[in-house]
């Protein structure tokens, strides 16, 4: 594997979550993060159909979010297909999740999970450039780009080893309706 490449998915790849953002902000009495988990892995095992040199590796990420005041658990599945740029960057580029999986299918432990490379599709978003920095040993990005009519989506993060700094915003019309400002906070659990 591409030596930038392994760094990103070593880093990013395990299971994190938020529980300490979370509990912090319980003690304070005002929780304004959702808590969030994520059990992300390699899954270039899992494609199939997939031809030979094809470059790059692919990434899910199974994301679960309990948002603030409620109790139901929202799954929402990321497919990455990461690519280097260069010798100091990762490409990430949004991959569509074949429509026809159910979200609660599409999880790591899911030994019959199978994508058909002909029928991946990549998203519009993206790609999004993760910069390595060796004098702070961390990947950062902020990355945005329009994901329908009048709609954006930004994401900046911090990746450094056990954890990352995650700030996703989405705007409509230039109004923002990401409920927080600062970065949902996961650490390797």
């Amino acid at each position: 594997m591409n030596p930038i490449l392994k760094k990103f998915a070593d880093i990013l790849c395990g299971t994190l979550d938020n529980k300490a953002q979370i509990e912090a902000e319980i003690s304070e009495r005002k929780q304004i993060h959702p808590y969030a988990k994520h059990v992300t892995d390699i899954c270039d095992h899992r494609i199939i159909n997939r031809p030979e040199g094809h470059p790059g590796i692919y990434i899910l990420e199974e994301s679960y979010y309990i948002k603030p005041g409620q109790s139901e658990t929202e799954i929402k599945p990321l497919f990455f297909y990461i690519t280097a740029k260069g010798e100091n960057s990762a490409l990430l580029h949004s991959m569509q999740v074949p429509l026809h999986m159910k979200p609660e299918e599409v999880i790591n432990a899911n030994d019959d999970l199978v994508f058909d490379f002909n029928e991946l599709e990549m998203r519009p978003w993206g790609p999004a450039e993760y910069t390595w920095h060796e004098d702070k040993q961390c990947f950062t990005v902020d990355h945005e780009d329009p994901i329908g009519p009048g709609m954006t989506f930004r994401l900046t993060e911090t990746l450094k080893q056990g954890e990352l700094f995650v700030m996703e915003q989405v705007k409509k019309d230039g109004v923002k309706l990401t409920p927080y400002d600062t970065p949902i906070h996961y650490i390797k659990i």
